[in-house]
């Protein structure tokens, strides 16, 4: 592993470069609202590699979140950080598999997403059959169920976190750079995030965080992602499923399920008879490693 181009690094000036160097930079992704560039490469050997680089001290602070999350939750579902190495101005990069797909909503820092829009990603997987989207869904809440027994919270979950390849039908989440460790006390005026799927705590000063925040994430997200257009008003699931969303979703944390456990059995008892889909997706084992342009 140590002579690995990526794996095995060290350190490297200037990053661009180097992957030019040791392979082919098929993609950059620059003007990110993370303050983050990242990069595309394919190795000699074909392997496909996504390198993620910090260029602000926000964004270090980020990623040095992440790489902690990373550290302790792994599922196949999350796309994992492998390695980091240093890089310009006391700063790091990490290195990710490349997973192939789309993110279902891609702000920069110069423009929106556009998830209405009819040719986004995000209206073409909200017209995908209920199946598939009734199967990405339950990944993602498989995927939570890791992060809830790992002793973490979501922060800045959304659907720029949502990767979707359209053929492989298989759903990814990225920069989950802001998860962290819970519960906790909020001690800004906000969390960061946006506030389609944010929580009324995450806008409070000293209040608490955890995992109640969580499911109002998740229960927002199948709100979200199970309705035909971007104003909630073409719910496409069953009453029960929407019961169970909104339940998740309620302004007062008691009112939620108490964990990511509790609505993730609830979701699967309304909707295993609802569709003929497996559930638990995310049990199905290690997905190859392919790529990710998030």
């Amino acid at each position: 592993m140590s002579g690995h181009a990526l794996l095995g690094l060290a350190g490297a000036e200037e990053v661009e470069r180097y992957l030019g160097s040791v392979g082919e930079v098929f993609r950059v992704f620059r003007d990110q609202d993370s303050g983050c560039v990242s990069y595309g490469v394919r190795l000699p050997d074909g392997d496909r590699w996504f390198v993620k680089e910090a260029t602000t001290d926000t964004a270090e602070r980020s990623l040095d979140r992440a790489w902690a999350f990373h550290r302790a939750v792994r599922h196949p579902v999350i796309v994992p950080q492998l390695h980091r190495f240093a890089v310009r101005h006391g700063r790091t990069a990490v290195v990710m598999p490349w997973r192939r797909g789309e993110v279902l909503y891609h702000p920069t820092s110069r423009r929106q997403g556009g998830r209405a829009e009819l040719d986004s990603p995000m209206a073409r997987f909200r017209a995908l059959p209920l199946d598939r989207v009734c199967r990405a869904l339950d990944g993602v809440l498989d995927a939570h169920l890791a992060v809830e027994a790992a002793g973490h919270v979501a922060v800045d979950l959304y659907d720029g976190a949502f990767l979707y390849d359209f053929d492989g039908d298989e759903l990814h989440l990225v920069d989950l750079d802001e998860y962290r460790p819970g519960p906790f006390v909020l001690a800004a005026n906000r969390l960061p995030g946006s506030r389609r799927f944010m929580a009324p705590e995450e806008f409070r000063r000293g209040a608490l965080i955890d995992t109640r925040t969580t499911v109002h994430a998740l229960g927002r997200s199948l709100r979200l992602l199970l309705d035909a257009g971007d104003d909630e008003s073409a719910w496409r699931g069953t009453a029960a499923q929407r019961a169970v969303a909104e339940r998740a979703a309620r302004a007062d944390p008691g009112e939620r399920y108490c964990s990511v456990r509790e609505l993730t059995e609830a979701w699967r008892a309304v909707t295993s008879g609802a569709y003929d889909i497996p559930l638990a997706a995310g049990r199905r084992g290690n997905h190859a490693v392919t790529g990710h342009p998030a």
